[in-house]
């Protein structure tokens, strides 16, 4: 039953939240013994993400449903949209703190263990002899010696990759408003498999890290927060390209129109989003 913009909209309950906290806790439990070495650490860790696929389809079902029957009104609206810029500031308070990590270890911690001016009794104390620089695996050569990522090669290229993403996203978001369903789905389409090239070459950079390279999660400070900061980033422009596909499916149905499509609106936000968050991660991680 639709509903008047006058009135305040309580949605119904709904059991896919607690399915989708189950799913996560699956998830990062396998994830944790994975990385304690167990071998059963990475069937828990996808029989996690199974039940989290599962409640993302089985959620988007039923809003979509409800959606197209008519049942949110112009105040669902502005929730709608009130939700999802939480949401990103969230996720630029998720990548702030791994950033800052990053900030922390390579300005302040590698030179007070350095030892230089001020420092001078910190390296005495601690690692005596200890000459810091940047990349470094920690005055105990965690890991052993590996290479730094470079940005030239698979980096610029995804650089270029997801910043024509932005621009493709962007030109279907115009042929929407203008009501050019051709161009729309072609560019949107474009979109969701340049995102997903991204990941194909990503795939491929840490299997040539790991293999070739010596560079890994154990490879001190500089393994971990590449890796922590590039994982993430990669796990986003996952989940936003599904995001898109789900999208794409609605406008092949015809699911919006010129003046109604917040739906397509916050996934092109969130795509905005892992955009400049790669830039970011590309001059700090990959470049300088």
């Amino acid at each position: 039953m639709a509903h008047t913009a006058d009135k305040y909209y309580v949605p119904h309950g709904s059991r896919w939240p607690i399915v989708g906290s189950i799913g996560l806790f699956i998830l990062m439990a396998g994830f944790a013994t994975l990385l304690n070495g167990d071998g059963m650490g990475k069937f828990v860790m996808l029989a996690g993400a199974a039940v989290v696929i599962f409640m993302v389809f089985g959620w988007f079902r039923v809003v979509i449903g409800e959606n197209q029957a008519g049942t949110y009104n112009q105040q669902v609206d502005r929730s709608f949209r009130m939700g999802m810029a939480w949401f990103i500031a969230s996720e630029v308070m998720f990548f702030a703190a791994f950033f800052g990590a990053l900030f922390y270890a390579r300005q302040l911690s590698v030179p007070w263990l350095s030892g230089g001016g001020a420092e001078y009794f910190t390296n005495r104390l601690l690692w005596s002899g200890y000459e810091g620089g940047w990349p470094t695996n920690g005055p105990a050569q965690v890991g052993g010696h590996f290479e730094a990522m470079k940005a030239a090669g698979i980096p610029a290229l995804n650089t270029a990759i997801l910043l024509s993403s932005g621009v493709t996203v962007t030109i279907a978001h115009h042929a929407l408003k203008a009501g050019n369903r051709g161009l729309l789905i072609i560019a949107l389409a474009a979109t969701f498999l340049l995102g997903f090239t991204f990941v194909g070459f990503q795939a491929y950079e840490y299997t040539h890290a790991y293999e070739h390279m010596n560079l890994t999660l154990g490879s001190g400070v500089y393994g971990s927060t590449f890796f922590m900061l590039t994982g993430f980033h990669g796990l986003h422009v996952t989940l936003g390209a599904i995001m898109l596909v789900v999208i794409w499916l609605r406008c092949v149905r015809g699911h919006f129109t010129p003046e109604r499509h917040f739906a397509f609106e916050a996934v092109a936000w969130y795509w905005h989003f892992v955009d400049v968050v790669w830039l970011g991660l590309f001059i700090f991680v990959y470049w300088l």
